[in-house]
């Protein structure tokens, strides 16, 4: 099974710095170096750095890239404006999701740059080439010729501008990127996050992440793995395709309704999407914090109080930063309205619980 993981270019990186490593979506990863814990905190109230090499790039040109990538996005690209960056869905047509993206408008007249989860990058290019015809589009998957690091936390800016050379990075806005060269190669230098902090990504050439992922840890960034990432994206009320996003979840299924824009003319899926906003959902996302330090974990069952099942958990930690067991559920839409009281059922025990705002964690840092 090793051998058939993908590794990134700082994989031997991660394993001389004793990292444990574990297979994730179809890559060997770290997921922790020292705790999850330790790097969680490091990136709340410091900054940390993760390895994102493994997310996929596929680039779309061409006389109707727009119109493409209108037609299969659920956000609204028409007119965006170079340098900008938007978060939505590729959708099926009953409103399912493919994937949960970004969307980078270039520079360059009719060029697009689609970042995509790792696990997805070969069913997402497939789906693309697939909904491509009848377009004048090129789409180009080159994933394998970008790596990409995330320096996330309240001081990435500083690590950013200052130890790795890019005083660009400053000017950035909250969803913006900009252009850079160094040593004849290009660099992007984005200013997303995924974890509710500040943060930049920084997309490369495998040899220029290397030396950036280095200096970095030089300069006493704490590296950082996949273990905290999910805590920390967790708490700040963000989806994992897998978890919260799936073919048989819709974006309007989980609260994502804000990143799908009717108001365009068209775009696969969108009649599935109306239906449900005009006919309701069945089941819906919620968050929910226990009054117990018992762990939610995905796959538990949450109930009312008579033992009848009403939903399922798809994230669930004792949150790091607030000290409270909280989770993500996919309930019976009869049982999402905030303050309805719910049970986790953890084993042979149910532990009761209430609904509450998704986005359990809310940043200092003002965008």
């Amino acid at each position: 099974m090793e051998n058939l993981l993908k590794k990134t270019c700082l994989h031997d990186l991660h394993v001389e710095l004793g990292a444990k490593m574990s297979p994730f979506a179809g890559y060997d990863m770290p997921i922790l170096y020292s705790s999850i814990i330790d790097e969680h905190n490091a990136v709340r109230q410091a900054a940390g750095v993760f390895d994102v090499s493994h997310m996929g790039e596929i680039f779309v040109s061409g006389p109707q890239a727009e119109a493409f990538v209108s037609h299969v996005f659920t956000n609204d690209v028409r007119g965006m404006e170079p340098g900008r960056i938007l978060y939505g869905m590729m959708l099926y047509p009953d409103g399912g999701t493919v994937d949960d993206l970004l969307v980078y408008k270039e520079t360059e007249a009719d060029h697009y740059l689609l970042v995509v989860n790792a696990a997805n990058i070969a069913t997402d290019y497939a789906w693309l080439l697939e909904q491509a015809e009848g377009f004048d589009v090129k789409v180009d998957n080159r994933s394998d010729d970008w790596g990409q690091i995330a320096v996330q936390g309240p001081e990435a800016e500083k690590f950013v501008c200052g130890t790795l050379g890019f005083p660009e990075a400053a000017a950035l806005g909250f969803y913006t990127f900009c252009d850079c060269c160094r040593d004849g190669k290009r660099v992007i230098v984005s200013r997303t996050g995924y974890t509710g902090e500040d943060g930049f990504e920084i997309y490369a050439a495998p040899g220029q992440v290397r030396a950036y992922w280095q200096a970095l840890l030089d300069a006493g960034v704490k590296p950082c793995g996949l273990g905290c990432r999910d805590t920390l994206r967790f708490e700040a009320g963000l989806p994992l395709y897998g978890d919260e996003l799936t073919a048989e979840i819709s974006p309007v299924m989980a609260g994502l309704g804000m990143f799908c824009k009717l108001d365009k003319p068209e775009f696969v899926g969108k009649d599935a999407l109306v239906a449900q906003k005009a006919e309701g959902v069945a089941r819906k996302l919620v968050g929910i914090e226990l009054s117990d330090n018992a762990v939610p974990r995905a796959g538990y069952p949450v109930e009312l109080e008579d033992g009848l099942p009403v939903g399922v958990v798809t994230t669930g930690y004792h949150s790091i930063t607030l000290d409270k067991s909280i989770c993500f559920a996919m309930v019976d839409s009869a049982y999402a309205a905030l303050g309805t009281p719910l049970w986790i059922r953890i084993r042979k025990r149910v532990f009761p619980g209430v609904v509450v705002k998704k986005r359990f964690y809310q940043t200092k840092y003002k965008k």
